[in-house]
């Protein structure tokens, strides 16, 4: 019986929900100030031009101003922080 249950569309379809409600959601606050939030990726395995074959992109949260720096993969934290401090 279970294995049928287990394999009826309708019935996975149409069985109850067990998990309760997660709520209501909450806006994110708005920064107050430029460059205090950040979001920070890599991008990496690109094609390799000019010696660089990623990039470092940081975006403000407040004003959405966006800087790219093209990076090595496999660059390493200290690098990383050298080139955020010298570009941003």
């Amino acid at each position: 019986m279970g294995k049928y249950i287990e394999d009826c569309d309708m019935c996975q379809r149409m069985k109850n929900k067990t998990d309760t409600p997660a709520g209501k959601l909450k806006l994110s606050k708005i920064p107050e100030k430029i460059w205090i939030y950040l979001i920070v990726d890599l991008n990496t395995k690109l094609s390799l031009v000019a010696g660089k074959n990623a990039i470092l992109v940081v975006c403000n949260r407040l004003s959405k101003i966006i800087h790219f720096v093209a990076i090595i993969e496999g660059t390493l934290a200290e690098g990383l922080t050298r080139l955020f401090k010298d570009n941003i």
